[in-house]
């Protein structure tokens, strides 16, 4: 929003002539919608992962440590955000980010295939490369995507993002459902089968409604000369290589894959923001906004190596300490990946109601940013309560209200997060700062499947009280230093 305040929003009211649902783009009806189903896929094949990755032969698992099961689960899910660099590169130079969105959901398709028909280490290395890449391209791209429905300044966009972040959680809700309840009575390739059945959804729905998009995103920024194509190639090559010389020679084994993985994201959004603030396409206004996301990226990637933690402690946790009966019926344990979407299904359209009606007075991103933060790291020490207690005693409701405050959090810090990385872009890495916004949360990932090799259910007042409470003091200093950082974006609310 070069230039423009933010009291001077109301110059960005949608076009007389712009098609809108419920007041918002009618692109935003599609994207919605894509998202669900790809979200469905993804956390329905995420939430049996783990399970399927330590559970015995006999109970149709491969019989891994829980450790190393838990950390490749948050290694994985690491990558996944790590690949949306190369989605976002993809659109930015070669497809634009509409093509990138459809290609990228047939390539989770054929991961979610691969895990359902090929059996062992080879299914779940294979499928879950597919998948990483696969989401990635279509992750960064469709918020992207979302947020070039909308003019920079236009108030709308805050509500927008949330309304589409409900789409995420209703395909979240209803993906660990189907898969749970395919995995108890038939078995865990059945469950990754339904993940594949809920993409290929997805990508029938994505084309047949993709006029509503009225052609934004098919324009690629900034195109890969003919001349670069070899270097591209090359590169490609070079990091493959890596790859399998590190793995062959054990310097990537399974139980070091979070570690490593932390490290490469590190690694890589270092060499992104700086690669951002020396481009001679971005200008000086857009090279400020940049170092203003800074923080933002450091807060978010803190909050989801809490949040994450559902697919890796609390995956665990679910499994051994909580008492899932219901009505004299076992309930799968990996519906608690579905107990928190309740949440921001239910809450979604009230924040979005919300940030709509304030519009310039609600509070600052930065402000949103810690209260989020804070309010992760008091809903994780929340299960501290319960750490004096032995087997399966953790009542559903309590985890249930719990949850709650994770939700309440995210909806505080992530829809907002998306939406202000939208703004914050310099035009010349739209898709790729969207990839970079997507860093910090698979930085976070990755340290959820770190941290999980130090929970032990017989130390959880120690674990779950001395992450809760670094967690809110991180907020704490976010809060103090939200003054700055909204000087230093520069007009962007």
């Amino acid at each position: 929003m070069s230039g423009v305040a933010p009291s001077a929003a109301g110059k960005h009211a949608k076009p007389d002539s712009e098609r809108t649902l419920f007041g918002h783009p009618i692109g935003l009806a599609n994207l919605f919608g894509v998202e669900l189903w790809e979200r469905f896929s993804f956390y329905g094949m995420l939430t049996i992962l783990g399970y399927y990755l330590y559970y015995s032969t006999t109970d149709g698992g491969l019989a891994l440590e829980k450790s190393t099961a838990t950390g490749i689960v948050g290694a994985y899910g690491g990558l996944v955000y790590l690949s949306t660099v190369l989605g976002g590169w993809i659109a930015d130079r070669i497809l634009g980010m509409e093509r990138t969105v459809f290609y990228g959901g047939v390539v989770v398709m054929a991961g979610h295939i691969a895990l359902a028909v090929l059996p062992g280490l080879t299914g779940v290395g294979v499928g879950l490369v597919f998948v990483a890449l696969g989401s990635g391209a279509l992750k960064a791209n469709a918020s992207s995507l979302l947020g070039t429905l909308y003019a920079k300044g236009d108030a709308r966009a805050d509500g927008g993002f949330t309304l589409f972040y409900l789409g995420i959680n209703l395909g979240a809700f209803a993906g660990p459902l189907i898969t749970g309840l395919l995995q108890d009575h038939v078995g865990f390739h059945y469950g990754f089968g339904a993940a594949a059945i809920g993409m290929a959804l997805g990508l029938t729905q994505y084309v047949v409604f993709r006029r509503n998009l009225g052609g934004h995103g098919r324009d690629v920024p900034n195109p890969l000369p003919r001349t670069e194509v070899p270097k591209a190639i090359a590169a490609i090559v070079a990091f493959l290589a890596v790859a399998a010389i590190a793995g062959a020679t054990k310097l990537l084994t399974l139980s070091n894959l979070p570690d490593v993985t932390t490290g490469v994201i590190v690694v890589a959004s270092i060499a992104y923001f700086a690669i951002m603030l020396t481009n001679a396409k971005v200008t000086p206004l857009e090279r400020t906004r940049v170092r203003a996301f800074i923080p933002l990226f450091i807060a978010n990637a803190v909050f989801w190596s809490l949040f994450q933690q559902m697919f890796t402690v609390l995956a665990v946790y679910s499994d051994e300490r909580i008492n899932w009966n219901v009505f004299g019926w076992t309930a799968p344990s990996n519906w608690i990946g579905s107990m928190e979407p309740v949440w921001i299904i239910a809450l979604s359209p009230l924040f979005a109601v919300m940030w709509t009606r304030l519009g310039n007075r609600a509070p600052s991103t930065p402000h949103k940013f810690a209260y989020g933060v804070m309010g992760m790291g008091a809903a994780f020490f929340l299960f501290a309560l319960f750490s004096g207690s032995e087997g399966k005693t953790v009542p559903i409701l309590f985890v249930f209200i719990v949850l709650g405050a994770f939700a309440i959090s995210e909806l505080l810090l992530s829809p907002i997060g998306l939406a202000v990385t939208t703004k914050l872009a310099p035009n010349a890495f739209r898709a790729q700062m969207m990839a970079l916004y997507f860093f910090s949360v698979g930085l976070g990932t990755s340290m959820s499947g770190v941290l999980s090799k130090f929970y032990n259910p017989s130390h959880e007042l120690a674990y779950f009280g001395i992450t809760g409470t670094i967690t809110i003091v991180v907020g704490i200093i976010v809060w103090l230093i939200a003054p700055r950082v909204s000087r230093l974006m520069e007009g962007v609310h």
